[in-house]
């Protein structure tokens, strides 16, 4: 890893969890480059990226016996969770508008396998502050473990859940929704729907007889 780039981040970490809840789990420049990739499968190889980055500066932090290191631990968990997870949500994104991700899937599976064998190594080294960051730890495990399993799915078949999940929403949503309310939405839609515009039969620049 490039040693510049890992101090960037540190620093950057570390000058967000002096804000509290308002830090941000992408470094300003990481937001940059998310906004520059428009395209699914190389979005999700980039978050993909910006994973392993906190797993090796989570791993240098660990061999290394700091001051206030396990609020540090804590924050990168949190915010390497938070990158997983924005992982899914650009595949489930990028599904709903039938977007191919296969290659963005290939190189998650392959890249989360290995994340997870290196959360796992934590607790069995015995940090002595591991209490302090442990909740934490077991949430990036689970969500790595979750991602993992969903991104081995066919998409496919993950756009048919997807699917057929929204139409749950969406009728238990109107289920909980007076009938009134229904008659509304459905009314609403209806006028937002832009009206088709009935073809003429006259050329440019003709009118009716009577006009």
């Amino acid at each position: 890893m490039n040693r510049l780039a890992a101090s960037a981040i540190a620093v950057a970490c570390l000058a967000r969890a002096s804000l509290g809840q308002n830090r941000d789990f992408l470094s300003t420049s990481e937001v940059e480059q998310i906004r520059d990739v428009q395209e699914p499968n190389d979005r999700i190889r980039l978050y993909t990226r910006f994973a392993k980055l906190r797993l090796d500066i989570l791993t240098q932090t660990i061999e290394k016996q700091k001051p206030g290191r396990s609020a540090f631990i804590h924050d990168t968990l949190e915010d390497y969770t938070h990158i997983i997870e924005a992982i899914d949500t650009v595949a489930d994104d990028a599904l709903r508008r039938k977007l191919p991700i296969d290659k963005g899937m290939d190189a998650v599976v392959v890249a989360e396998k290995e994340f997870l064998d290196r959360l796992k190594k934590i607790e069995p080294m015995q940090p002595a502050d591991i209490s302090r960051y442990e909740f934490a730890l077991n949430q990036a495990i689970d969500t790595t473990n979750d991602s993992l399993e969903l991104s081995q799915v066919d998409s496919s078949k993950r756009q048919a859940e997807l699917r057929a999940a929204e139409a749950r929403e969406k009728k238990e949503r109107e289920a909980s929704m007076s009938a009134k309310e229904v008659k509304e939405r459905k009314e609403q839609t209806d006028q937002e729907q832009p009206q088709k515009k009935v073809p003429s039969l006259y050329k440019p620049g003709e009118k009716p007889p009577d006009q």
